[in-house]
């Protein structure tokens, strides 16, 4: 027996095993997929997180444009004031108002416009578009149809309604609603909602679609009735959804800021927190106080934005799962 073949067999001894190369070249063909995505991925950083870091900067200084040589490091000031500042509160209490009101009548609307539209009838795909029409109107322009051609007092499609039932019965003193000045909030509400009611709708629709019929022609064959149906069956299997959709409409419309400048130009009480940011930056020329109530708002956004994407998560697992 040789001294090789010795070494081979000796008890407890092993081969040395050639050097692996895979792992590096499986380096190399990810750096190579991902490599053009990097200019893209550059491209994002700059537009996006390299202003939000400058924000957080200038949060931290009590520098107002018109005395820059004024300009000093602040601290947490700037924070405490917009949640002591008496109009800075009140942005933030109507911004909670107006997110809360519009996500639920969306919701419910859109919840009651989904069950219909689930049903099969002549004209349904006409009806679909019709409805999601709404929101695909810019919002400045969707703001400027509610102030000027429905809620204006004067030649407003509303008003004109109005004075045209009243006349069919002989009468002229017809009621003039001015919504913009005896109730301001309401009318932003009620743009915001004749807005975003579509997109709830569309993601309730999915989730209708989505529904296990089996389970249903069964509930019906055991003559279950379409409330029942409704209440234990289709409102469960909808929960995910509507959480999305309540998740994602607060996202946006926390930030919304055409509607309350088209509408009331932030007055009467209407001023959420994005307008009082633009108050406080172009009127008062606060630019420290106005970058601390803006990484406000995106912290909040990021919270929301958080539960958002944990309920997107469990549904691609649940459908996955299918």
């Amino acid at each position: 027996m040789t001294t090789a073949t010795a070494r081979i067999s000796r008890p407890g001894h092993t081969a040395a095993k050639p050097t692996r190369r895979a792992p590096s070249r499986e380096r190399a063909m990810a750096w190579a997929r991902r490599a053009p995505l990097l200019p893209a991925l550059i491209f994002l950083i700059v537009v996006t997180q390299l202003p939000f870091v400058v924000t957080l900067f200038i949060s931290f200084l009590n520098w107002n444009s018109l005395s820059p040589s004024k300009t000093a490091f602040a601290g947490l000031e700037n924070y405490i004031t917009v949640l002591t500042d008496p109009d800075l509160r009140q942005a933030i209490f109507t911004t909670i108002v107006l997110t809360v009101s519009v996500v639920l009548a969306s919701l419910l609307i859109g919840l009651g416009l989904a069950l219909l539209l689930d049903k099969k009838f002549l004209g349904r795909g006409l009806a679909r578009t019709l409805l999601i029409a709404p929101f695909l109107v810019v919002p400045v322009a969707a703001a400027l149809i509610w102030k000027h051609a429905l809620l204006n007092p004067a030649y407003g499609l509303i008003n004109g309604i109005l004075t045209w039932l009243w006349s069919l019965f002989g009468s002229s003193a017809a009621p003039q609603l001015d919504l913009l000045s005896q109730a301001p909030l309401a009318a932003v509400v009620v743009s915001l909602v004749w807005q975003w009611t579509p997109f709830m709708m569309l993601i309730l629709l999915a989730g209708l679609q989505s529904r296990p019929m089996d389970t249903v022609e069964a509930a019906q064959m055991d003559g279950a009735t379409p409330w029942a149906i409704f209440r234990h069956l289709t409102l469960p299997h909808l929960r995910q959804y509507l959480e999305l959709g309540g998740l994602l409409g607060a996202i946006y419309i926390v930030q919304n800021f055409d509607s309350v400048f088209t509408l009331t130009a932030g007055g009467l009480g209407t001023a959420n927190l994005p307008y009082a940011i633009y108050q406080t930056f172009y009127y008062a020329n606060e630019c420290g106080l106005a970058s601390a109530a803006g990484v406000v708002v995106v912290i909040g956004t990021i919270i929301v934005a958080t539960f958002a994407l944990r309920t997107v998560f469990s549904l691609f697992k649940k459908e996955a799962a299918r």
